[in-house]
């Protein structure tokens, strides 16, 4: 476990300095766009802030509640494709 952790840590540092991470991030962005994942989110944070309309909603709060059915919403399409892309790029990338 701790070494998938290092392994991870140095993959995410790679990108970074690559500035690769910038690119796939925006790839995420448009993936989820595509495909309504943001527009179900937008309609979680509507109903989590009507549920709670007695009480004053922080935005951690609200990033609490809606994060883990957000997350569970992002198609397995759009992971694969996502995760491929990366081990791609990482595996044809020069060691440093």
């Amino acid at each position: 476990m701790v070494n998938m952790t290092v392994n991870n840590t140095i993959a995410h540092q790679r990108l970074i300095l690559s500035g690769d991470r910038e690119r796939f991030k925006e790839l995420l962005r448009r993936r989820l766009i595509e495909c309504g994942w943001r527009d179900q989110v937008r309609v979680l944070c509507r109903d989590a802030v009507k549920e709670n309309e007695s009480s004053n909603v922080t935005f951690d709060g609200l990033v609490s509640k809606v994060t883990p059915r957000a997350r569970a919403l992002v198609p397995d399409t759009v992971k694969k494709e996502l995760l491929q892309k990366i081990k791609t790029h990482l595996l044809t990338q020069k060691e440093p």
